[in-house]
C-alpha cells in the first residue's frame, strides 16, 4: 500500500491538471466563438457562390476555361490536407489524417501519383514521415490566417493544373456541424465540373442573366471559387478543432474530478491503516508491560 506522503503527492498533481485542463477549456470556448462566428457568417456566401457557379458553368463548354478541363487521364492527385497546429483536441486530427491517408492509397492503387499540400502542423508533421511528396508544408498556419492564406495556397494548385503537374485537387477538412459533432470531408475542387456545382445548388431552378460573356465571367470566377472553397475548408477546420478541443479538455476535468475521488479514498484507507497499526502497537505494548 502507497505511503500518505505519495497519495498527497499525486493529489496534489492531479488538482493541477485540473486547473490547466479547466483554463484550457476555457480558451477554447472563446476562440471557439469567434470561430463559429466566422464560419457561420462565410458558409451562405460560400453556398452561394456554388450555387451561381453552377449555373454559370452548366451553360458553358468545357473548352471555356482551362479550370474546367476534364483530363482523359489522371496521374497526379493532390490532396489538400487541412489540419491544427496544436493537438489536445482528442481525435479530430487522426479522423483527417485517417481520411487523407486512405483516399491517398486510393489514388495508389489506381496507379496515381498522390502529392500533398499540408495546412496546418499536425498533417504536415505526419505525412512528412511517409513515402508521399509534401508539395507544400504550412505549419503553424492556422493560428492566425486570412483569404491571404487561401489565395497563396490556391495560386499554387491553380498553377499546377494549369501547367499540367495536378490532374485533379481534393480538399480534405473537418466540417463544423455543431459543438458536438465535426466530420472529416473529402471535396473535390479541380477540376471543376458542372455535375459537381449541380449537386450544391440551394436554389434550384433559378435563372441568371450574366454579363459580360460567360467566358469572361469564368476567367475571373473559376480561380475564385478554388480560394472560396479552401478558405471555408479553414474556416470550418479551426472552428472544428476548438469545438473538439473543448469536448476533450471536458473529458479531462471530469476524469480528474474521478482520478481525486479514487485517490482521496486511497489515502483515507491508508490512514485508517496506519492508525489501526499503530493503536495495535500500543495495545501490544500495554499488554506486554501488565504482563
Amino acid at each position: 500500500m502507497p505511503s500518505l506522503k505519495d497519495v498527497q503527492l499525486k493529489i496534489v498533481g492531479v488538482k493541477k491538471t485540473k486547473q490547466i485542463t479547466k483554463a484550457m477549456n476555457m480558451v477554447a470556448s472563446a476562440k471557439m466563438r469567434s470561430a463559429q462566428d466566422r464560419i457561420e457568417r462565410f458558409r451562405p456566401y460560400a453556398d452561394k457562390f456554388y450555387e451561381m457557379l453552377g449555373d454559370l458553368a452548366t451553360g458553358a463548354d468545357a473548352e471555356a476555361h482551362p479550370l474546367l478541363e476534364v483530363r482523359e487521364e489522371i496521374k497526379t492527385s493532390a490532396i489538400v490536407l487541412v489540419t491544427s497546429d496544436r493537438g489536445l483536441c482528442g481525435s479530430f486530427n487522426a479522423n483527417l489524417i485517417k481520411m487523407a491517408s486512405k483516399l491517398a492509397a486510393q489514388k495508389t492503387a489506381e496507379g496515381k501519383t498522390v502529392k500533398f499540400y499540408c495546412i496546418g502542423k499536425k498533417g504536415r508533421d505526419f505525412f512528412r514521415k511517409t513515402s508521399y511528396e509534401i508539395a507544400l508544408g504550412l505549419g503553424d498556419a492556422m493560428g492566425h490566417y486570412d483569404f491571404s492564406l487561401a489565395n497563396k495556397v490556391g495560386m499554387e494548385i491553380i498553377g499546377g493544373y494549369l501547367s499540367g503537374e495536378l490532374d485533379e485537387v481534393t480538399v480534405v477538412y473537418g466540417q463544423f456541424i455543431n459543438m458536438a459533432k465535426q466530420e472529416p470531408v473529402a471535396l473535390n475542387v479541380l477540376p471543376i465540373t458542372p455535375g459537381e456545382a449541380e449537386e450544391a445548388e440551394v436554389g434550384a431552378g433559378a435563372e441568371y442573366v450574366y454579363e459580360p460573356a460567360v467566358e469572361g465571367l469564368l476567367a475571373e470566377l473559376l480561380p475564385r471559387f478554388i480560394k472560396v472553397q479552401l478558405y471555408r475548408g479553414m474556416l470550418d477546420t479551426s472552428a472544428s478543432e476548438h469545438a473538439a478541443r473543448m469536448a476533450a479538455m471536458d473529458n479531462a476535468t471530469k476524469a480528474c474530478d474521478d482520478m481525486v475521488g479514487s485517490l482521496t479514498l486511497i489515502f483515507n484507507k491508508t490512514r485508517q491503516a496506519a492508525i489501526t497499526t499503530e493503536l495495535m502497537d500500543i495495545v501490544g505494548g500495554a499488554e506486554a508491560l501488565n504482563g
